[in-house]
């Protein structure tokens, strides 16, 4: 099965760092197979969503201080397929059958500032789910679920050490230890 990661450009200490870590908790809960934080590392992101993993299961993985061009070269160079988040992209329902048919690796690239132009002509995709300015979470919720055709549901966690049961009405956490 093809893996899907999403690199994070633009990364700012203290500014982004909420925005950052919902970034990975929206790829991990949707679907994705980890994050990577570009130009910058950020070690107390990286623990927090360690700590999500331990505790909750999975196997996500996140890593930073990678720059971003060459880990784009590096996954272009191995046969995979980058999708740019943008709302200057082409929309998402006349594209994302072509990306589906692609059955490749994926890296989806989200930004939190202006984008280097040079993103634009590296990626295979630029895609756009509204064609308006919106947030890169929103964006990526919107990117996955579309791609991963709404299977976070049925996604598995294994080896964690929590389960939330689902009930209408409290909070339901099973101890799994």
């Amino acid at each position: 099965m093809p893996r899907l990661v999403v690199l994070r450009i633009g990364h700012r200490f203290f500014r982004d760092s909420r925005v950052t870590t919902h970034v990975c908790l929206t790829a991990r809960a949707l679907g994705a197979d980890g994050v990577i934080i570009a130009d910058r590392e950020d070690k107390t992101v990286e623990a927090t969503i360690r700590e999500v993993g331990k505790r909750f299961g999975g196997n996500f993985s996140v890593e930073s201080g990678k720059p971003w061009r060459k880990t784009v070269r590096d996954w272009k160079d191995h046969g995979g397929k980058v999708v740019h988040l943008t709302a200057y992209g082409l929309k998402l329902p006349h594209v994302i059958q072509e990306i589906d048919e692609a059955d490749k690796d994926m890296l989806v690239v989200v930004g939190s500032e202006k984008m280097p132009g040079e993103v634009f002509k590296l990626a295979d995709w630029n895609v756009s789910v509204t064609n308006q300015p919106m947030s890169e979470v929103a964006a990526l919720a919107v990117f996955l679920d579309w791609h991963l055709q709404h299977g976070a549901f049925d996604k598995a966690f294994p080896n964690g050490q929590v389960q939330i049961v689902p009930s209408s009405d409290r909070k339901n956490i099973q101890d799994l230890s």
